[in-house]
């Protein structure tokens, strides 16, 4: 391949690669919320440090290839050549330098960037108690009896703190744009500190797989004025829809691109019923599950206790 041949075809390939991307979205790095810019700062920095030692890495390889062809006659030949101090100190100490201070960020950031710290705010944040379900995503909001589905919505500059749950497989929280991920497990209460500096609406989801329905788990979130999220309560508060025991038995169900639905006169403790289900007593019964009726329960009962004959059967 001569030189001109090898000109056009990167230029082709830039340009196809250009064409592929252009319907990416790169979300993550387009950050509305204080946490997600301190993350995009640490990939930039991360990446930056890395590139320090990729890029000359390609760019010799590249280089000594094309120097020491076997066409080039000009070029040293050395075979007996094995060992320079010099460049020793250089492909051990530049690698060293750069790991430890990727190591000094990761442990500065990791305890900054703790999901679970509370964010420095002279506003009270909101809370929001988030449950994983096949394959929807369930919100309630606690302070204020209310509760919706693939949506959320909570004012600019206010922080919010995410309790998050699963009532089915695991999954994985997440609002690219503002920052920070975390894994929704059943029996579990993980939490989740974040904050929307700009006003918009951003798409979350679930980053983890979970079956069928995963890839339609979406949920939108939506930063407003404290006018708009006012409204947004009061609009979930005039729904005919209450969410009780027997609405969120109806809601575990299995069901995929679930439209957004909002209730009121959230059964106190739901949240932390969800999680208790999954507790030491695995035989409970889960949440919403009509209770059997007292000769259902005794043959059930009955049924569950060895008799003497099984024992002696056993034995046998």
């Amino acid at each position: 391949m001569n030189k001109r041949s090898l000109v056009s075809t990167l230029r082709w390939s830039c340009a196809g690669l250009t064409v592929f991307l252009s319907g990416c979205n790169l979300e993550v790095l387009s950050p509305k919320g204080d946490v997600g810019m301190q993350e995009k700062s640490l990939i930039l920095i991360a990446t930056g440090l890395m590139l320090l030692v990729v890029i000359p890495v390609i760019a010799m390889t590249l280089i000594f290839a094309w120097r020491y062809r076997a066409s080039n006659t000009k070029a040293t030949y050395a075979p007996k050549w094995s060992h320079s101090t010099a460049i020793e100190a250089v492909v051990w100490t530049i690698p060293c330098i750069i790991i430890a201070i990727l190591a000094t960020l990761t442990w500065r950031s990791t305890h900054a960037l703790d999901p679970y710290k509370p964010l420095d705010s002279q506003v009270k944040p909101i809370t929001i108690e988030a449950v994983a379900m096949d394959w929807k995503w369930l919100f309630i909001y606690p302070d204020y009896g209310i509760a919706s589905v693939n949506e959320i919505a909570f004012p600019t500059n206010v922080p919010v703190h995410f309790e998050v749950t699963s009532d089915s497989v695991m999954n994985a929280f997440f609002i690219p744009q503002l920052g920070s991920q975390i894994y929704a497990m059943a029996g579990m209460d993980t939490k989740l500190n974040l904050i929307a500096n700009e006003p918009g609406t951003y798409a979350g989801l679930s980053s983890n797989y979970s079956g069928e329905g995963f890839s339609d788990m979406h949920f939108t979130a939506i930063a407003t004025s404290q006018q708009g999220f006012t409204e947004w309560v009061n609009k979930a508060k005039a729904s005919q829809a209450n969410l009780d025991n027997q609405a969120f038995h109806a809601l575990t169900q299995p069901s995929e691109k679930v439209p957004v639905s909002y209730y009121t006169n959230v059964t106190p403790g739901l949240f932390n019923s969800v999680i208790q289900q999954y507790m030491s007593d695995m035989s409970m019964k889960p949440v919403g599950t009509p209770s059997p009726s007292p000769a259902q329960a005794s043959a059930s009962l009955s049924g569950s206790i060895p008799s003497h004959n099984d024992h002696a059967k056993a034995s046998e």
